[in-house]
């Protein structure tokens, strides 16, 4: 295996699994404060019980989040050095701000986990909120330097020299509003139907229905909203990638031709050999319009670009169909559980929890799908159209042994969190 697939690969892997962890870290505190703020007003047991089960999850996530995450900033340097000796300097400060909020984080959960009957309750309680706020601050100031990576900006770049680097303007990235709305709504989606699907299933199997339902409603109420609005962060993020990467538009459609009044596909097998799409649905002119608002509008075909600056249609196309298309079932789960409320009859029903044990994973596996498209289709730069990935991965051997290493480390890592979680559930469970 040679250096730059072994450093992708590693990459990705990581990637994969920290995603999980930093997403489930920046969401399940506000679960944690609603639950907190509930048992501050009605004094009920069941929303204590609840808060000291969830405050646990995100002190195992918040360690596994900070484990993960420093593993890839390791990488970073080890992997990409060429990358990191001219992005360093440019991109430094989303990092460095992004290590302060985890500093804050830090100190907060401190105060949360050990204030109980120390700290007067309302300060107590919001800092509980402070960990929520700076846990959603770092997760957008790293999305921030992936935008700058997608849209570089903030220096010139003559003769293959870096110079005039203005950081805020590289922070300020034309991506970073767009990427950091569409992946916190994402990471609210994902974590609030994958929380709400365990508790759905405690109530399925008749364990403390009264606790589990009540956790349900919180987790899903946040994860309903994120989905709902999620379309809408798409079309702004579609729309943005349609004028500065038009290239990525066409992979994630498969359209090879450029033309005016471009058909949307739905699913469709690609071979890219023949460049043909078959077993899709077009929608004719759909295209254009979500693109650029204009069903006539004409979108540029991938063969406008030279082969070497195109990225893996079938993977971008795929992954892309798979993101959509969980987006879309989980938007009208949301908006089912909505009118739920209405049908109290529903909630009585055993079908109705089993459905919702079904979509658990769902926003994860959009979450991996959508962070596909944006890598994957990106290729082959790691720094939109200035530094091509080849050239930044390290020279040295031995790149295969690490990513082995981190396989390793990564799996057991993944097992140990899984074991505390089902543990906790249990203990939770057996409470009076």
């Amino acid at each position: 295996m040679e250096n730059l697939d072994a450093a992708r690969l590693q990459m990705a892997f990581t990637l994969i699994f920290h995603i999980v962890f930093a997403c489930i870290g920046m969401v399940m505190p506000f679960f944690m404060v609603i639950s907190h703020y509930k048992w501050l007003k009605t004094k009920e047991e069941v929303y204590l019980q609840l808060t000291k089960s969830w405050q646990k999850g995100v002190a195992i996530f918040f360690v596994t989040g900070a484990v993960s995450g420093t593993a890839l900033s390791f990488e970073l340097g080890l992997l990409w050095p060429e990358f990191m000796k001219h992005a360093g300097p440019i991109i430094g400060m989303p990092f460095s701000l992004e290590g302060a909020a985890f500093f804050v984080e830090a100190i907060a959960l401190g105060f949360y986990l050990y204030g109980w009957d120390k700290l007067p309750e309302k300060f107590h309680w919001f800092t509980g909120i402070i960990i929520g706020v700076s846990g959603v601050a770092s997760g957008i100031l790293v999305v921030a330097a992936n935008g700058w990576m997608n849209a570089p900006s903030g220096f010139d770049y003559v003769d293959g020299t870096f110079s005039n680097i203005d950081p805020v303007a590289a922070l300020l990235n034309p991506a970073w509003f767009t990427q950091a709305l569409h992946m916190t709504l994402a990471a609210f989606t994902a974590t609030g139907f994958a929380v709400a699907g365990i508790h759905a299933y405690q109530v399925y199997k008749k364990r403390k229905v009264t606790l589990h339902t009540k956790a349900f409603k919180i987790a899903i109420t946040f994860g309903a909203i994120a989905a709902i609005l999620q379309p809408i962060s798409g079309d702004i993020s579609a729309k943005d990638i349609a004028k500065r990467q038009p290239v990525k538009l066409a992979a994630m459609e498969a359209h090879y031709e450029t033309e005016k009044g471009a058909p949307l596909y739905i699913g469709g097998i690609v071979d890219a050999t023949t460049q043909q799409v078959t077993h899709k649905i077009a929608l004719p002119g759909m295209l254009s319009f979500l693109a650029f608002g204009d069903f006539n509008a004409e979108v540029k075909g991938l063969n406008e670009f030279p082969e070497d600056e195109r990225p893996n249609v079938p993977v971008v196309h795929y992954a892309f169909q798979v993101m959509v298309g969980i987006g879309g079932l989980l938007m009208l789960a949301g908006i089912l559980y909505f009118i739920s409320l209405k049908k109290k009859k529903w909630s009585g029903n055993a079908k109705y929890w089993l459905f919702f044990v079904l979509l658990a994973p769902l926003g994860f596996i959009a979450l991996e799908a959508g962070w596909i498209v944006t890598e994957v289709g990106r290729q082959p730069w790691i720094i939109h159209q200035v530094m091509r990935t080849k050239d930044a991965v390290t020279p040295m051997p031995g790149i295969v042994v690490s990513f082995y290493m981190y396989i390793v480390v990564y799996t057991v890592l993944s097992v140990a969190v899984t074991w505390l979680m089902l543990r906790q559930i249990k203990v939770l469970n057996t409470q009076n």
